[in-house]
């Protein structure tokens, strides 16, 4: 802890500079640089905050030994070891709120993001459960208040998706559903199933955070554009015109089709801002060890083979295979409550990075 008050002195330090420079008549005339200086200011503000308060409840303390060692009035006396006893225990909550506030940073969890969802083993099944993931998450961004966007789709004739591409935008997007990547297994009596058989099917779920010109810029070289017809529903504009754009990334052979906006130059967008988002999640995968090995060890590669949870129709049953999570309440979870479960995931994550940095300082 003492390494971390060490820190937290150059951090308050830097965060009055913040506030000095945002009362700086020449940072508030320039809009980009105020943005970025009161960001950084929100983002230390709590930590800032409960340090404060963290010296001023020691300082309590040291004050009220005095009174405690030198004080005749014991009535004084007594007031103040029962207002010690209350900020020690302050104190020690402090602490473990700090820890857990200056532990390092996912980059990326500012970030909005594209999420694809795919049918994969079980056919019409598979592609219905995508359906109702895509659904489930749809109800968590509404109860999170973020804004969701269908960018890319492939309908089955079931009712179901072949794949589904959604984006997400809002207040930390990605800090909350990066825990989502990976297999989803859906355990239930299909629609189709006559004998009332319980059939298990999966579908994938990969987050990608939305590609931002600082992080990747792709060469036009490296792109080939294909424009096409496009196909099923549209109306008589979109079948009589080549409205339709494929783009190939061809260092990673990543393909992105896009026929689901009105004019080429729209489908032109939005193929080009998955793509980014494709490329970028491709490359951050390759460097995985490097970029992100605490999130690895505590909750998964994210790897989209790993099969990470369950859902079983029969006995209402969810389970997180990660962190051996399990809840009987699958109908409130497809609901969009997902709180239960992603906070978990969480706490998870900031208690072995908690443990990994006691081992670093023994």
């Amino acid at each position: 802890m003492d390494k971390i008050m060490a820190q937290l002195e150059s951090l308050v330090a830097h965060y009055d500079e913040l506030q000095e420079m945002m009362a700086d008549p020449e940072v508030i005339n320039d809009t980009k640089r105020y943005m970025e200086v009161s960001k950084e200011e929100a983002d230390l503000r709590d930590v800032v905050e409960k340090y404060r308060k963290y010296k001023a409840d020691k300082k309590g303390i040291s004050d009220n030994k005095d009174i405690i060692a030198n004080d005749s009035d014991s009535d004084l006396v007594d007031m103040a070891k029962d207002e010690n006893n209350e900020l020690e225990q302050d104190i020690a909550k402090l602490e473990d709120e700090i820890k857990i506030l200056m532990l390092p940073k996912d980059p990326n969890d500012d970030k909005d993001i594209i999420m694809e969802i795919r049918g994969a083993a079980g056919g019409d099944e598979a592609s219905l459960f995508a359906g109702d993931l895509l659904r489930m998450y749809e109800k968590y961004a509404e109860r999170q208040n973020w804004q969701v966007s269908i960018v890319d789709s492939e309908p089955t004739e079931v009712g179901g998706y072949k794949r589904v591409a959604i984006m997400i935008t809002g207040n930390k997007v990605y800090s909350k559903l990066k825990y989502e990547n990976g297999a989803h297994r859906v355990q239930r009596v299909p629609v189709t199933e006559s004998q009332g058989r319980v059939h298990t099917s999966t579908a994938t779920v990969a987050v990608m955070p939305e590609y931002e010109q600082v992080d990747l810029d792709l060469d036009p070289k490296d792109i080939r554009v294909d424009v096409y017809r496009s196909s099923g529903a549209g109306g008589q504009h979109i079948n009589k015109t080549s409205s339709a754009v494929r783009m190939t990334h061809l260092p990673t052979g990543i393909v992105v089709a896009m026929q689901d906006q009105r004019s080429q130059q729209q489908n032109r967008e939005k193929a080009m801002q998955i793509l980014k988002s494709r490329v970028y999640d491709y490359y951050e995968s390759q460097n995985r060890d490097k970029y992100d090995a605490k999130r690895k060890n505590a909750v998964g590669t994210g790897d989209r083979s790993e099969r990470i949870r369950t859902y079983n129709y029969p006995q209402n049953r969810v389970t997180d295979h990660r962190i051996g999570l399990t809840l009987n309440k699958l109908d409130r979870v497809m609901n969009g409550e997902l709180d239960e479960i992603i906070d978990a995931l969480i706490l998870y994550n900031q208690t072995k990075q908690l443990e990994e940095l006691a081992e670093q300082n023994v």
